[in-house]
């Protein structure tokens, strides 16, 4: 890559872009009369949410190792995505790249913002290519590279992550929403190194806070910095915040869940080599296991009929589909129903 000039890839217009920002933001504001913001003056939570998230990411920064000034906080991974694009692509004008098979949002908020989508087609394995990888990146004018790892819906790492963050002339998005559940080392690591790279995780997969809406993105102050300015003000609800701050003060909260999680995806592993419909099982370094059937839409119905619902990926990857680990019971369950269909 060559040497990394933020304003270089940042749209004109964002860079022009002043940020809303509430007087209740400023430092050294801390008045116990609250009558700025038009709010009623009764209720329990009648006071807008802290826009800046300042507790929040100050307790990420230490636990993360960083500056709070590197870290953005959206409403789920999703929001953070939409922003992302917003900021670095111009509409009608430039494309991203993402994996393919991955996680759909990527073109979706593509899309919406009317970018291109180029997609990387990966191998049988489900891995990325590196020749095909250059020889598109060289084709094509890209501003945005999606690296979704471990990868929804194939579970499997991207290996070698540092090659495509040197190969890539952009902005590389690590997308770690499942990395709690693996052994690799995050992208956060890498930040110090590659000014280009944002890291995104969230707290709705380990964490077990899928109903709060909380995501988080990890970069260069310049880069957090422009998130910060086209975010909407309060864009992280004061219940949200709250539960997640008293979360990370519970240590044992993420490890016990990651533990459990994972010991009932071994035990769903073993099941599974005994169950007559199963073709193959993938490798996975998620919450969830991506199994090809020898008759995909024949399974899906037999469990959509027992009330199991699972995540169908034909006609995408054929005869496929993505389960994820649940309880003890609902593991049962589904072991037992896969079980019936011959």
């Amino acid at each position: 890559m060559k040497e990394f000039n933020i304003n270089s890839f940042v749209r004109e217009n964002i860079l022009k872009l002043q940020p809303y920002i509430s007087f209740r933001d400023h430092n050294e504001f801390n008045a116990p009369v609250l009558l700025d913001a038009n709010e009623c003056p009764f209720g329990e939570f009648n006071r807008y949410p802290d826009s800046s998230q300042k507790k929040l990411k100050n307790k990420l920064a230490d636990l993360k190792g960083l500056s709070s000034t590197q870290i953005a906080i959206g409403n789920g991974s999703d929001e953070l995505i939409d922003l992302i694009i917003k900021i670095f692509c111009e509409p009608k004008k430039d494309a991203i790249l993402m994996m393919n098979p991955s996680f759909a949002m990527y073109g979706f908020y593509a899309a919406v913002n009317e970018n291109g989508v180029v997609k990387l087609n990966l191998d049988e394995n489900f891995e990325i290519v590196k020749d095909g990888f250059l020889k598109i990146t060289q084709e094509k004018d890209l501003k945005i590279f999606f690296l979704c790892s471990p990868n929804n819906p194939t579970g499997n790492s991207v290996e070698d992550i540092e090659f495509f963050i040197q190969n890539f002339d952009g902005i590389v998005v690590i997308d770690e929403a499942y990395i709690e559940f693996s052994e690799n080392r995050s992208g956060i690591e890498l930040l110090d190194q590659y000014p280009n790279v944002i890291v995104l995780q969230t707290f709705s997969k380990a964490w077990g806070t899928a109903g709060a809406r909380v995501g988080t993105a990890y970069a260069s102050e310049e880069i957090i910095r422009f998130i910060n300015t086209v975010k909407a003000p309060y864009n992280v609800n004061s219940l949200s915040q709250e539960l997640i701050l008293n979360l990370l003060d519970d240590e044992n909260k993420l490890n016990d869940n990651v533990a459990k999680v994972l010991s009932e995806r071994e035990w769903l592993k073993e099941e599974f080599k005994r169950i007559d419909c199963i073709e193959k099982v993938f490798p996975t370094d998620a919450n969830f296991f991506l199994i090809k059937m020898k008759d995909g839409a024949k399974v899906y119905q037999t469990m959509l009929d027992e009330e199991v619902l699972t995540s169908q990926r034909a006609p995408a990857i054929q005869n496929c589909i993505r389960i994820n680990v649940g309880t003890r019971e609902e593991n049962e369950k589904l072991v037992n129903v896969l079980k019936t269909v011959k």
